[in-house]
């Protein structure tokens, strides 16, 4: 990894695809991604959520506009596993003040994608 990585390239997030005010990120979950209990640490999946959240906020986002992040609001279903976590945005209301998207997080290798975390944006724009 070059030391000029971004955080989001440094943590493993890649962009699969986008659509208007839709996104989808993922990651591949290793060994160094996991805490102390033996899951995926929170803080990851949390930046994978705010990963697809800014991609897709982007595909509304008028030029010269940036959204600015008021609040994230992450709730854990169950414990992530290591392997791949699919993180899928859509905003759901936008606004002249403030907008909102929301994501959920999937385990891939389990049967129908385990939805592991729900999370909620609300989103100013700025500029």
């Amino acid at each position: 990894m070059s030391k000029n990585a971004s955080f989001t390239e440094w943590v493993g997030t890649q962009l699969l695809s986008t659509e208007e005010g839709r996104a989808v990120a993922s990651l591949q979950a290793e060994e160094w991604h996991l805490n102390a209990m033996g899951a995926v640490h929170g803080g990851l999946l949390s930046t994978l959520i705010d990963v697809s959240m800014a991609e897709a906020l982007a595909t509304i986002t008028e030029e010269g506009e940036q959204p600015f992040t008021i609040q994230i609001t992450v709730n854990y279903m169950k414990p992530a596993k290591q392997g791949t976590l699919t993180s899928t945005a859509e905003v759901r209301m936008g606004g002249d003040r403030a907008t909102i998207v929301e994501a959920e997080v999937v385990q891939e290798e389990e049967e129908d994608g385990e939805v592991v975390a729900l999370a909620t944006g609300t989103y100013a724009p700025v500029g």
